[in-house]
């Protein structure tokens, strides 16, 4: 093989330990070193409307996700089959599918995991799950987000506790679930309205808590802003905040969260 060009010892490093810890395969590693930017290619796929990053999971331990909104079903297809190509017996995140999105990968793909209200798809076989994230709602109305945040989780190599509809209007809910909590490795806790919950939370786990504010609320709750700022403003150390409505995100923070639990451990 010809000499590596222009690669560290650190980028050689974290490639080998992304193989030894199960988030990059073999054969991603492979194709990293004879074809992919290791060996001076582009490391990524175009398909001409995309360039399909296939290289990422060897950068930071996860796959591209594939972001439904604004790609054609045909699109949506054709970045699905590049991805799951570039990792043989893996799993492939769809997020904010249309339903004729949602629809497309059904019927192109199994075994497909949909969730319709969270407008996700899971195609092909998640990870084996290495650690556990409790993923909290506080109404049924923050469901479609919280069911963004499951999928997400397990196709990033996680456990998932649900514990739904325990928001602070009925807060005997919460202390009930308490147990569950404490036992998770992270929390994420998806709230609207008031966005009370994640600081309830944070002062009765000691683990991270990953806080999701939601667009549900009247008038004044702005669209999420009123959560956002309620969670931003905590006073329960150790809670995180992400984006209006982004379940994604939250989830990815929490696999990396216990991912870097994990590595330290070991």
């Amino acid at each position: 093989m010809a000499a590596l060009p222009s690669v560290t010892p650190e980028e050689i490093s974290l490639l080998l330990h992304r193989v030894a810890d199960g988030t990059a395969s073999v054969t991603e590693a492979a194709a990293a070193l004879t074809e992919g930017v290791f060996a001076g290619g582009p490391g990524y796929a175009d398909l001409g409307f995309a360039k399909v990053d296939t290289h990422r999971p060897l950068r930071t331990g996860e796959p591209e996700t594939v972001f439904g909104d604004g790609k054609t079903p045909e699109q949506l297809v054709a970045i699905t089959e590049r991805l799951l190509a570039a990792r043989p017996g893996g799993a492939v995140l769809a997020t904010r599918l249309r339903p004729e999105g949602l629809a497309a990968l059904r019927s192109g793909f199994a075994p497909v995991e949909t969730d319709e209200s969270g407008r996700t798809a899971l195609v092909g076989t998640p990870p084996p799950a290495r650690g556990t994230v409790a993923v909290v709602s506080a109404g049924t109305s923050d469901q479609p987000v919280a069911g963004e945040v499951v999928l997400t989780a397990r196709a990033h190599g996680l456990g998932v506790v649900p514990v739904p509809d325990v928001g602070v209007a009925g807060l005997h809910r919460v202390l009930r679930a308490r147990p569950a909590l404490a036992g998770a490795d992270c929390v994420v806790v998806v709230a609207g309205m008031d966005g009370a919950l994640p600081s309830v939370v944070g002062g009765l786990v000691p683990v991270p808590v990953v806080a999701v504010p939601t667009s549900v609320g009247y008038g004044a709750a702005f669209g999420g802003l009123a959560a956002l700022l309620t969670m931003l403003n905590s006073c329960a150390p150790g809670v995180t905040v992400v984006n209006i409505d982004n379940g994604f995100g939250a989830a990815v923070a929490a696999a990396r969260i216990v991912r870097a639990g994990d590595r330290r451990e070991a």
